[in-house]
């Protein structure tokens, strides 16, 4: 079983501002807060589930700002659902919130209430971006939050999103060298949607901003994967989860449920057009991926094989041991 999160979203309390993209309660599918009440009842209910790999889980406050909400509301969910962390149990507690939100009295009480995960609403390194888009903090702020952290046993999770307003292909490169130079143990990559009742929505409506294509989003986050993949920075998130809830409040932008196979998909497709380039198209090839990534190598819906096709090339993937993701070899075929 692969790490799991028992999600407890929050949506919206602690954001002292609205950022331009963010409706937590269409992403989350959640309108009201939670009680403390809520929090244990979902930590309770995820370890009978989970049974033998409950450990395997952490407790998670998503969706504001956790550690900007009202002290004592904060404390009262921490407390709630400390008798379900241990052994046996729930492994810790992860929790997402604002760069400008993190300070040492703030991380003491954290590591307190068993809190091993801090996800940092990072977005963009431009402050241009930032600005653009509410976000209420600047990069500096970010660099600030990720060197205080690193003074405590807490993993270090980032959170970047790609086709802000403003942003440009050069700043979402610095972005992500500078996210990079940040070093996170995790990170989340999410593609800017249009959202009901967000700033975003009325700037889409009024012809203010121009959503990423689908195709686009794909190629500049396919170039992500890789990049962070070759820094040994894993994506753990690509694309916000799928849900009714979501999909009934987008207007527009690159949304698709499965996302990251897109994104997968696209970067063996370059991996083998880089291959083949200069090979003749009169003959026959085999394209060759790992096995347990065969399904990546030929594209959704087998779109990689004809995108091949289209361009001269007569391939047929298949599968050769040892050979690790995005990897490929290519042989004439006998």
């Amino acid at each position: 079983m692969k790490h799991a999160n028992v999600a407890i979203f929050v949506p919206h309390i602690g954001c002292p501002n609205r950022c331009s993209f963010c409706n937590q309660n269409s992403i989350s599918g959640q309108q009201a807060a939670p009680s403390p009440e809520d929090a244990a009842a979902a930590c309770r209910q995820a370890i009978a589930d989970l049974g033998e790999n409950a450990p395997m889980a952490q407790a998670a406050f998503f969706g504001g700002s956790f550690t900007a909400i009202p002290r004592e509301y904060m404390l009262a969910l921490l407390r709630a659902v400390q008798p379900y962390i241990g052994p046996g149990k729930l492994s810790g507690i992860r929790l997402s919130t604002r760069p400008d939100a993190i300070s040492r009295q703030v991380l003491d009480l954290l590591v307190q209430h068993k809190v091993t995960a801090i996800e940092l609403g990072v977005q963009s390194m431009d402050n241009a971006v930032l600005a653009a888009n509410y976000r209420g903090h600047t990069a500096k702020d970010v660099e600030n939050a990720c060197a205080l952290i690193r003074q405590y046993p807490i993993e270090l999770g980032l959170q970047m999103m790609v086709g802000l307003q403003g942003e440009t292909e050069g700043s979402l490169r610095y972005t992500a060298e500078k996210i990079a130079d940040l070093l996170p143990d995790t990170l989340r990559i999410y593609p800017t949607l249009v959202i009901k009742g967000t700033q975003l929505a009325r700037w889409y409506q009024e012809g203010l901003y121009t959503p990423l294509s689908l195709q686009q989003a794909v190629e500049q986050c396919a170039f992500l994967l890789e990049f962070f993949g070759e820094k040994k920075i894993p994506v753990i998130r690509l694309g916000l989860h799928a849900s009714t809830f979501l999909e009934g409040d987008i207007l527009a932008g690159p949304y698709h449920p499965a996302f990251r196979e897109l994104c997968e998909n696209k970067i063996y497709l370059n991996h083998a057009f880089g291959l083949l380039t200069n090979m003749p198209k009169e003959k026959k090839y085999h394209l060759l991926a790992g096995p347990a990534f065969l399904s990546k190598a030929v594209g959704q819906n087998k779109k990689n094989i004809e995108a091949l096709r289209q361009a001269g090339y007569n391939v047929q993937v298949k599968p050769k041991p040892g050979l690790a993701l995005y990897q490929l070899k290519v042989e004439e075929a006998q």
